[in-house]
């Protein structure tokens, strides 16, 4: 039988340290959430470097893993020893030339529940991801675990209501969104709290238009890396949200931290028996939705 109700985990960190010691930081950050009740745990996007795309460095497909290698041993490891499920977001090698923004689902014994590659790849000043990450093959997927049906995204995937609608149509519980986002620090001042504002509404619209839950788990930190550049502010806010939007824990812009929250599947049926939005789409009606503008 399906459980009903389980408790999940999105744990917010700085990660602007090497590759060793960000695994390690993580090993213990998920080994705290499972001692605290966690039963499915993300990590932010990208865990095991900084975030190396504020500039076009070939040097930096250094930091790429094949499948199956280190983070994968590690986490299946952990995942086994906790009997947890934990979302491992990584940079991932496929093969010369071709690399992915990719998460392993790993289930609680170890095994891999799914394998997600992000979809939707910006590139903006400092993001400059379409120069290091090939669009993702694997499509929108629910994943089932032990514990429960989840659903993986990640980072820009998050603007994107066509991703959550159909992770969700495909069953998933709980959308999970590892994030690596922040404020570009001149901009701050006059963008920050739009930008920030439009990141927290559009994913709590995914809640609402779908019934799920959702759950972001962001970085903090300034990472300057490159000299004489400002960087970027991840501004943390990792947050969890039930299925009518509502904040269920909400992290601060500037700690590490550990969020839990319960899923709760009555609930969940409740809230889309009242607000039955999946009943009344009009997919006759929505063929257009394909095209890449209606001209």
């Amino acid at each position: 039988m399906p459980n009903k109700k389980y408790k999940i985990a999105v744990i917010q960190l700085n990660l602007n340290d090497v590759a060793e010691n960000n695994l390690k930081k993580c090993i213990s950050w998920v080994r705290d959430a499972a001692a605290q009740g966690a039963e499915v745990i993300s990590l932010p996007e990208l865990y095991s470097s900084h975030y190396f795309c504020q500039s076009e460095d070939v040097d930096n497909f250094a930091l790429a893993e094949p499948l199956y290698s280190t983070s994968f041993i590690a986490f299946s490891e952990l995942a086994k020893e906790l009997g947890v499920v934990i979302i491992v977001p990584f940079f991932e090698k496929r093969m010369a030339g071709i690399y992915h923004n990719s998460a392993y689902i790993i289930d609680t014994d170890g095994t891999e529940a799914g394998l997600y590659r992000k979809m939707h790849i910006p590139d903006d000043p400092a993001f400059y991801e379409k120069f290091y990450f090939t669009p993702g093959d694997l499509g929108f997927k629910n994943n089932p675990t032990k514990k429960g049906n989840i659903g993986t995204l990640i980072c820009w995937d998050q603007w994107y209501p066509e991703a959550a609608r159909i992770t969700a149509l495909k069953g998933a519980e709980v959308l999970f969104y590892p994030t690596a986002i922040g404020w570009h620090p001149q901009e701050k001042e006059q963008y920050g709290e739009n930008q920030y504002g439009a990141w927290m509404n559009v994913m709590k619209g995914h809640a609402v238009a779908n019934g799920v839950y959702v759950a972001a788990a962001n970085r903090i930190g300034l990472e300057q890396y490159l000299p004489n550049t400002p960087g970027i502010e991840f501004w943390g806010a990792s947050f969890i949200c039930g299925p009518q939007g509502e904040i269920l824990a909400q992290a601060s812009h500037d700690k590490e931290e550990i969020l839990i929250a319960e899923v709760d599947l009555d609930l969940q049926e409740n809230v889309r028996q009242n607000w039955p939005f999946f009943r009344d789409r009009r997919i006759d009606a929505f063929g257009d939705i394909t095209k890449r503008a209606i001209d």
